[in-house]
């Protein structure tokens, strides 16, 4: 049991080192050798539990997405909070989330790329990634609905709309550079009230 504990423990840790790696690096420049570097290990160590970057790449940035899952499963949670409020809180923490990330955001943007160059299609990545996220968003509206705090309507184009401030924050932080997302988070807020009965 402990030799399970120790490969799991030692695997996080080169994830978290990982990321560092490929933020200072960029997806392209990132190599086997400065991420076992980083992690203060031998090549060979490293292949013991990834056989390339790409896929420590996917990994890192799957613990990425489940922590920001689990803040938004507290916010989903909070019986304090009526349909509106979590939906604003949750668009909220996710924006606090990506300006936090920004430089990691420039580096999926270069993965995809990558991706894209070698005939790869980027939409079913971020697709893959990103349905959980639109779960929680389709379901927390589905409950506004049912619990009369929300108005009717499709839930695909409520979760579009939701996701689509999402898909703008991550535009304005690494393509065009914003320093914060100030002006989409007041905009976000009053899009938000619009859909309250």
């Amino acid at each position: 049991m402990a030799i399970i504990v120790e490969h799991d423990k030692r695997r996080k840790q080169i994830l978290d080192n990982a990321l560092i790696v490929f933020m200072d690096e960029g997806f392209v420049n990132a190599t086997f050798q400065k991420i076992a570097d980083q992690c203060g290990i031998a090549r060979t160590i490293l292949y013991l539990y990834f056989k390339n970057k790409k896929e420590i790449f996917n990994y890192s940035i799957k613990q990425l997405l489940l922590n920001v899952e689990e803040n938004i499963n507290s916010v989903r949670s909070d019986k304090s909070l009526n349909s509106e409020e979590k939906i604003t809180k949750v668009l909220l923490t996710i924006f606090k989330l990506l300006e936090q990330n920004r430089q990691l955001l420039s580096v999926v943007l270069d993965y995809l790329v990558h991706l894209s160059k070698e005939g790869v299609s980027p939409e079913d990545r971020v697709r893959r990634r990103t349905v959980k996220l639109r779960h929680i968003l389709s379901s927390m509206f589905i409950e506004g609905v049912k619990n009369g705090e929300l108005k009717k309507m499709k839930v695909k184009a409520a979760d579009d709309y939701l996701y689509s401030f999402i898909e703008a924050a991550i535009f304005q932080l690494v393509v065009t550079k914003r320093k914060n997302l100030s002006e989409l988070r007041e905009t976000a807020i009053f899009a938000i009230k619009q859909l309250s009965l």
